[in-house]
């Protein structure tokens, strides 16, 4: 079985590709940038954007499942930022894996999408979306939104 984590370079990616190792299963990340560290663990690397459906179609081929943890995140960037790397990105790892015929495509958000700006502990996806953002990280519409002010 062979298994693809993007953003495979992240907090989340690492942990996942830890876990994954210590199962024996042979793991492949797709990420931006190169990380030695996870190249001498054994994981095979691909570099590129998720904007680039080529790139994410390469990184996909003959993977058996998908863990789709990258995105851009946080709360600086213009919102084409957000839109290239989340929307178009994620479209074009559902692609990659219809295209390629990936059984299993496991996908993760982050608590971002419904942060306040006040302190969340305990919550879980029941939690109303906000009415003011603190980024554009929620987006998923094709022009950006107000975010008010100081947004």
């Amino acid at each position: 079985m062979k298994i693809l984590v993007t953003g495979g370079g992240g907090f989340l990616g690492k942990a996942i590709i830890r876990l994954l190792l210590a199962e024996g299963v042979t793991v492949r990340s797709f990420s931006r940038q190169c990380y030695p560290e996870l190249t001498a663990l054994g994981v095979e690397h691909c570099q590129g954007e998720l904007s680039d459906l080529a790139a994410v179609s390469a990184a996909v081929a003959g993977c058996d499942t998908v863990y789709h943890v990258a995105a851009k995140a946080g709360v600086w960037g213009p919102y084409a930022d957000y839109y290239q790397a989340n929307v178009v990105g994620t479209r074009n790892i559902i692609q990659a894996c219809r295209s390629h015929q990936t059984k299993r495509l496991i996908y993760t958000s982050s608590p971002s999408v419904v942060f306040d700006g006040s302190d969340m502990e305990g919550v879980d996806e029941t939690v109303p979306y906000p009415t003011h953002f603190h980024s554009f990280y929620h987006c998923g519409t094709a022009s950006a939104p107000d975010l008010g002010a100081g947004g």
